[in-house]
């Protein structure tokens, strides 16, 4: 059976520029929580120095995680993850929770 996918949501604010934050998401497969916030820091300190050593950042990894969306000059608060199961918005398998729109 596959692992499940975990979300790991990580706040961001911008070095400097105290106005300017956010939430920066990773997805994958792990076999726990406190795995899927390992695997996440890992591929974003692995975004970091390849971008740092001027290489192209790694894209998805076999059990999709992935830092696409790196941005240089952004911090991230790794203490304050929150991390869950994934849940896709948009799956036709998700409960009915009374709305839906088009």
């Amino acid at each position: 059976m596959p692992l499940p996918y975990f979300e790991v949501d990580v706040p961001i604010h911008r070095a400097g520029q105290p106005g300017l934050s956010g939430v920066h998401v990773f997805t994958g497969r792990a076999d726990s929580r406190s795995a899927a916030v390992r695997i996440a820091h890992e591929v974003y300190d692995q975004a970091a120095a390849a971008a740092a050593a001027g290489l192209e950042v790694p894209h998805g990894r076999p059990d999709g995680w992935g830092a696409c969306g790196y941005r240089p000059g952004w911090e991230l608060d790794w203490p304050a993850a929150m991390v869950g199961r994934w849940n896709n918005p948009y799956s036709w398998a998700r409960a009915f929770d009374g709305e839906f729109e088009l």
